[in-house]
């Protein structure tokens, strides 16, 4: 009678290890995993319900060993797949994560001064999206009116490029451009409609990209705090306070790289507009808009805004053409020099050799995107090396 009273409490037991959502009915027929439910019930506890740690596994074991070498080839040969098949996709993801750090800064000035995070989140975003409206609705009017004004001018440019005895007629004759764009447009009507779908694609990719970087950048601010607790919590603990101090100095890195950039590239748009402004050249705000976004892309994109708008101040004439080559000269110079040393390099602290370095690997393996980011890279590549590379290279 003993025994079977003891079998009774060793099932009740069993049974408080079984969850009541799983595998009913439960019965003494399971063998062996009747014992186990009985520890998993003494074992869970309020503080932890999924019981503790048990006792590692012998890493020195032979099997452990070659099965742990086999998962780890295949785990890393499909990780190199995925990301390979995603790759357009992690592109977005990382630049919306980007960004969001970016505006970290901003949404945390909020929060400290008394704001919830999501309220923070909620200013940060309808004022970016107030400052795009509001330029907008101040830029499309303009452009709409220098667009239709620069095709009312096609005649008169389409004759100066036959006669021979003006500037652009000089550089149609040494280069046929106009030769190549009848060509182009005498083309089989096949391929001009083929290029206009692609063109439209490309549109339509654009529109979606930015969208979804949008979207994923409003998510990653609002629940940056979280993530970033649980990235630290992958860390062993007994490395966790330095990965915090180092990532968080990276973190604050890349949000003042962000938005120092965006500084510079307005007053690099403005300077420009002024000056297209008081010497006459034609369609100073496209320009200026074009200016911006290229000087957002580090070392190169100055240089091609510059030549672009020295193309078109040759319209005018060619001493406006070499003034403004003479200002672009001059610009770039405070830039570097100036500008970007005082709002950008106090916070960065790269190189003026890891920045091109940077720049030109960035824009070879992920194109303006990875122009854009490489020297915030950089700068945490270069944070870890001293860090953590170099202090154990010195120790050995």
């Amino acid at each position: 009678m003993a025994v079977s009273e003891d079998s009774g409490v060793a099932g009740a037991t069993a049974e408080a290890g079984h969850h009541p959502s799983v595998a009913q009915p439960h019965g003494e027929d399971e063998g062996p995993v009747v014992d186990a439910e009985a520890v998993a019930a003494r074992i869970s506890t309020d503080e932890a319900p999924m019981g503790g740690l048990g006792r590692p596994l012998d890493r020195r074991s032979p099997f452990l060993v070659g099965v742990a070498g086999a998962a780890g080839v295949a785990v890393t040969v499909g990780l190199v797949e995925m990301i390979i098949s995603a790759r357009d996709v992690l592109v977005l993801i990382g630049l919306a994560l980007f960004i969001a750090v970016g505006l970290e800064p901003a949404v945390s000035w909020l929060v400290r001064r008394g704001l919830p995070r999501l309220a923070g989140v909620a200013c940060v975003v309808v004022g970016f999206l107030a400052a795009v409206g509001g330029f907008a609705a101040a830029a499309i009017p303009p452009l709409v009116s220098q667009a239709t004004a620069f095709v009312a001018q096609m005649p008169r440019y389409l004759q100066e490029m036959t006669d021979r005895n003006s500037l652009v007629g000089q550089i149609n004759a040494r280069f046929h451009v106009q030769q190549s764009a009848e060509q182009a447009l005498n083309g089989d009507a096949g391929s001009i409609a083929g290029g206009l779908l692609g063109a439209g694609v490309v549109v339509f990719n654009a529109v979606t990209s930015t969208l979804v970087v949008m979207v994923l950048t409003v998510y990653f601010l609002g629940s940056l705090p979280g993530l970033r607790a649980g990235l630290y919590r992958l860390v062993p603990n007994s490395r966790r306070p330095r990965a915090i101090l180092i990532g968080d100095q990276i973190a604050a890195r890349v949000g003042g790289y962000l938005l120092g950039n965006l500084a510079v590239s307005l007053i690099a748009a403005t300077l420009t507009f002024i000056w297209l402004l008081i010497f006459g050249v034609p369609y100073p705000l496209l320009l200026a808009i074009a200016v911006a976004l290229l000087d957002l892309i580090p070392v190169v994109g100055s240089t091609a805004a510059g030549v672009l708008v020295c193309l078109v101040a040759l319209t005018v004439s060619l001493p406006v053409a070499v003034g403004t080559a003479g200002f672009f000269v001059v610009y770039r110079l405070v830039e570097d020099y100036l500008l970007v040393p005082k709002i950008i390099g106090t916070v960065v602290k790269v190189s003026a050799l890891a920045t091109v370095v940077a720049v030109l690997l960035g824009g070879v393996l992920f194109g303006v995107i990875g122009a854009l980011v490489a020297i915030p890279i950089a700068a945490a590549v270069q944070l870890i090396v001293r860090e953590t590379v170099l202090p154990r290279l010195d120790r050995a």
